[in-house]
């Protein structure tokens, strides 16, 4: 008989179990906020409400357009609504399926191969959005602790800052000259080879193959500029996507920066991606940060709520649909015989 054994880690069975006590109590504990919460959303101010969607919108745009300045710098020229139906499709698998990053990876790759980007230009792609989008946030919330009257960790910030231009140089410098990584890569393969009792040679002409298709990368200061304030414009357009929920529900009272902190933990517990489209976690997150600016527990349920449900129901939905229209674009330009 053969024993069938479940794929899923036991660490993260364990962390969903607790994820789903901590809501289940919460929602007893604040029984009376989630009521009054409920009856809030009801009727909230259609014209903030109007404003959180286009903004949501807007963010997304913002990120596609930052992946097309990047493909542009390597000579890649497609159509803005390719690049946005690619940034909501990918969006979705990453944030609603079991290890949805190795997926929305993994078709962000096929995509940009489909623009005729060449393997090494859209791994190339690939990682320095990441680099760029992870920075973005970073620097934001850096920004947002400075001004709610933190003490700021200037190393932190200064070694951020420093990364982020020795990062940009590095990546610049080797798709201009791959020869300089292909000297550091050659005796590390070397001695992989030697581990693996492969001749010292083996596998060298496919990463030079490899290094030599990012000599079309051309990203100089113009478009490295426009990339990364589309990164940022990503966020705060998402930032102001939650702040038009509160004003919805009411919440005339919370300030840009209260705004901001609340919201940079909320993204901060994305970044741990323990349940899909981190229900409970991000929520969580985000209304403690709310309520620690001042809202009422109530109110910070219902603008989060009001958001989730642009954030994750309208922006998700949407990028499911573009997904499926794109697969049957992509079956019917490639019949299988």
């Amino acid at each position: 008989m053969v024993e069938v054994r479940s794929t899923t880690p036991r660490w993260r069975l364990a962390v969903i179990a607790v994820v789903v006590t901590i809501i289940v109590a919460e929602a007893v504990w604040a029984w009376n906020d989630l009521v009054e919460a409920l009856s809030q959303l009801r009727s909230p101010h259609p014209g903030p409400v109007l404003v959180a969607v286009l903004a949501a919108i807007a963010s997304m745009r913002a990120y596609a357009r930052m992946q097309r300045r990047l493909l542009r710098s390597a000579g890649i020229h497609v159509p803005l609504i390719r690049h946005i139906q690619l940034a909501y499709a990918a969006h979705s698998l990453s944030v609603t399926l079991p290890g949805g990053p190795a997926f929305s990876t993994t078709f962000n790759y096929r995509q940009m191969r489909r623009f005729g980007a060449s393997s090494g230009v859209a791994s190339w792609c690939i990682a320095l959005s990441g680099i760029l989008s992870a920075t973005a946030l970073a620097l934001i919330s850096a920004a947002a602790g400075i001004a709610a009257g933190g003490t700021p960790a200037w190393p932190t910030l200064a070694g951020l800052l420093t990364a982020v231009v020795l990062i940009t140089v590095g990546v610049t410098r080797i798709a201009r000259n791959p020869e300089t990584l292909h000297r550091i890569t050659r005796g590390g393969l070397a001695g992989v080879n030697k581990v693996r009792r492969r001749p010292r040679e083996h596998g060298v002409e496919r990463i030079t193959g490899f290094l030599d298709q990012l000599r079309a990368v051309r990203l100089g200061p113009a478009h490295a500029t426009v990339a990364v304030t589309y990164a940022v414009a990503n966020w705060l357009l998402d930032a102001v996507c939650l702040w038009m929920c509160c004003l919805a529900v009411g919440a005339e009272e919370i300030t840009t920066t209260q705004l901001l902190v609340a919201y940079c933990a909320g993204m901060a517990a994305a970044s741990v991606p323990v349940v899909p489209g981190g229900l409970g976690v991000i929520d969580s997150a985000l209304i403690l940060g709310l309520v620690a600016g001042g809202l009422p527990g109530h109110t910070a349920i219902a603008a989060v709520v009001l958001y989730r449900l642009i954030s994750l129901g309208f922006i998700v939905g949407a990028g499911w649909i573009i997904w499926l229209l794109m697969r049957r674009r992509t079956r019917e330009l490639n019949p299988v015989s």
